[in-house]
């Protein structure tokens, strides 16, 4: 196994990337931190999946926008495995307002889980990678980081600047071992939250027709093909990556 014996905690990992990467890590050997900001029951099904793999698994309700509550999330983490070796700063929220519309409190709302929440568990966690001198931080931006969408300024900066964050950390971390990386997903097929049905509705089917014909390989990605990704930067074979921000979108890049 690629991870055995490291620990991976990973941000909004009651759905979609974060669960896929977290049941990703556990498949690997890795023990699995499992984090939401407020669905008990997600977190406590992923626990059980990461768990019949034959792993060790916690799950911790913590708002990532919190200092406190990630400091308490980290010293669990420390208790129950002994650290983190592994980070992935997935967990974001992604409200939609036209700028003109857009006030300081959702502005620093948004800023405050997007870019702030890697910056809490980034310190949380890393005096641990640094005496042990062995980490792997990836932090999920995505292509509203690279394009103009409107309605999502607020994103777009937090999400540019995990960029930032990554390049820099990559060069200051570099002498500890410590490897940093952004992947850019492009449009994924994720479940969403709000249906009260399997069925998606013809408004829904419109949305991910208008998706797909933007992308030239002509679906969209899975969260599976993300997780992917995410092992292999947390293992060997991706030794030698960090300060690089790699675009997952099926040749989609509009940048």
């Amino acid at each position: 196994m690629l991870l055995e014996g490291r620990t991976a905690l990973v941000t909004g990992s009651g759905r979609n990337i974060g669960r896929a990467t977290a049941l990703a890590f556990a498949r690997e050997g890795a023990n699995v931190v499992i984090n939401a900001r407020s669905s008990q029951a997600e977190v406590d099904e992923v626990v059980r999946e990461a768990q019949s793999i034959g792993v060790g698994a916690i799950g911790i309700l913590a708002d990532i926008g919190n200092p406190q509550q990630v400091q308490e999330m980290a010293d669990k983490a420390l208790e129950a495995f002994g650290g983190v070796d592994i980070l992935v700063n997935n967990a974001a929220i992604r409200p939609g307002r036209p700028f003109i519309d857009l006030d300081y409190e959702e502005w620093r709302r948004v800023i405050g889980v997007d870019l702030d929440g890697a910056f809490h568990c980034t310190k949380a966690v890393l005096q641990k990678m640094m005496d042990q001198r062995w980490g792997r931080i990836i932090n999920i931006a995505g292509m509203m980081a690279f394009e103009g969408h409107a309605g999502y300024s607020h994103i777009s900066a937090s999400k540019m600047g995990l960029v930032g964050l990554t390049r820099s950390l990559a060069v200051e971390l570099a002498d500890h071992n410590i490897l940093v990386n952004c992947i850019s997903p492009g449009t994924i097929n994720t479940v969403n939250p709000n249906a009260n049905t399997d069925r998606p509705t013809e408004e829904q089917i419109e949305v991910v027709a208008r998706r797909v014909a933007r992308v030239p390989l002509g679906r969209l990605a899975s969260s599976d093909e993300i997780a992917a990704l995410c092992v292999f930067l947390a293992s060997p074979g991706g030794g030698y990556i960090s300060g690089q921000t790699i675009h997952v979108n099926g040749a989609a890049d509009r940048r």
